[in-house]
């Protein structure tokens, strides 16, 4: 007699729970439009819980990840509309000041080297990057506290006239 959970079988289950996982986290949180300029898809995201999970779950499949946050005095919040340039080794901007939708930014890259500049509220963040085929790079911003509020612009009082 056979047992009942063979290896082969063990694996098929684990397998099927997995796809079953993906589709629930997809059925709950809408996948995030995918734009491309200068021809690099680009796609960002993860506000909110089941998008977040999304963002992770999908981030692997993309060459270069980003993800921003905001440092505070008892760790760091999650950042969003950060504005994101990436340029390759001669300087051409590829992702030219694109606005990132949420904490997390995902990027179809061609292997090489890059210089990543992310923008929040005045201030200014950059870090290289390089990109192997077939193995996605990550980046971490962290903006120290405030950053995430732009500057204010205050009118002058007007001068009375003698």
């Amino acid at each position: 007699m056979k047992p009942f959970f063979s290896p082969v079988r063990s694996l098929l289950v684990a397998a099927a729970c997995g796809v079953a996982l993906l589709g629930a986290i997809s059925a709950n949180a809408a996948n995030p439009p995918i734009f491309m300029t200068h021809g690099v898809e680009y796609m960002s995201g993860g506000i909110g819980a089941d998008e977040a999970e999304l963002m992770q779950v999908v981030s692997p499949r993309w060459a270069a990840t980003f993800e921003f946050a905001v440092k505070d005095h008892k760790g760091a919040d999650l950042a969003a509309n950060v504005h994101v340039t990436v340029r390759d080794k001669s300087g051409t901007a590829l992702l030219d000041n694109v606005v990132s939708g949420g904490p997390y930014f995902v990027a179809r890259l061609e292997p090489g080297e890059y210089e990543v500049e992310a923008q929040l509220g005045g201030q200014s963040l950059k870090q290289p990057l390089q990109i192997m085929a077939g193995a996605p790079a990550k980046a971490t911003f962290l903006f120290p506290v405030g950053a995430d509020v732009a500057p204010s612009v205050t009118a002058a009082a007007p001068t009375a006239k003698p």
